[in-house]
């Protein structure tokens, strides 16, 4: 199984944004997990979710693989939500896309006053991450 996370390259982020928006493409997984399995709060929230067995295993093991690619542009990018739809993925489940608050480095572009950086996935079986990995490079400097 393959976690794939696509950065854009043209908006020149540093290193360490690069990274940022790599640990907001990892963790969104998990939080869209929690968030959408949780009741509500006071004192203790509580949140439960099933995740697929061979999920489960693969990451406990440490054997789920991450492939970081580049996408040269915001439609470049956007050709993977494309392509994860017809690959029958949901959005916020199987894969979602990252939108930077602008507090830094970036300029805003969205009409929120936001930027978006990247797309994430959840795990896939690799020839369903790689028919996705297949338009895009590997991610380099």
């Amino acid at each position: 199984m393959r976690r794939l996370f696509i950065v854009r390259k043209d908006l020149k982020m540093s290193t360490g944004k690069i990274s940022a928006q790599l640990a907001h493409c990892a963790e969104c997984y998990w939080l869209h997990l929690i968030q959408k399995n949780t009741n509500l709060c006071n004192e203790e929230c509580r949140a439960d979710f099933v995740i697929d067995k061979e999920i489960w295993d693969e990451y406990i093991n440490g054997s789920i693989r991450k492939t970081i690619c580049q996408a040269k542009n915001k439609t470049h990018l956007l050709k993977a939500v494309e392509l994860a739809n017809e690959l029958g993925l949901k959005e916020g489940k199987d894969y979602g896309l990252i939108y930077d608050a602008c507090y830094t480095e970036l300029t805003p572009e969205e009409g929120d006053g936001t930027c978006l950086t990247a797309f994430w996935t959840a795990p896939l079986k690799d020839e369903i991450a790689h028919a996705i990995s297949k338009k895009y490079h590997l991610y380099q400097d």
